[in-house]
């Protein structure tokens, strides 16, 4: 079993910046992806970003790219969303999950363990 808390969701104002964090606990696997999603009011969950434990290798949507960075600290089992130039429609939970396997990064169905969000609010 996987324990994900996400911290650092907030109000900011278009333009802005926040750093979202999603600390893991519990079991660990050694090939896994670490992701970013959010869902917007009525709207379906939609993939932010993934970082691969093995290499690094990360993907990003069209919609944040050049915006936002995804990284991770194995030491700490943390995951971090920093989020630059912030617009309204970046406006959602925000959710971070985990995949025990090496599948597709970008669709739900991938992931195993997802927290309980933390609320990102953008206004104009």
């Amino acid at each position: 079993q996987v324990t994900l808390a996400e911290s650092g969701g907030g109000m900011v104002q278009a333009g802005g910046s926040l750093r979202l964090s999603c600390a893991a606990s519990g079991r660990s696997f050694s090939n896994y992806i670490m992701a970013w999603f959010r869902q917007a009011p009525e709207k379906e969950r939609e993939f932010v970003a993934s970082i691969r434990r093995s290499n690094s290798l990360t993907y990003y949507s069209d919609s944040v790219k050049g915006r936002f960075t995804i990284s991770r600290d194995n030491a700490q089992n943390t995951l971090y969303l920093q989020m630059n130039n912030l617009k309204p429609e970046d406006t959602a939970v925000y959710v971070c999950a985990v995949s025990g396997n090496s599948g597709s990064p970008f669709y739900t169905s991938n992931y195993d363990y997802w927290g309980q969000g933390t609320q990102v609010t953008v206004s104009s």
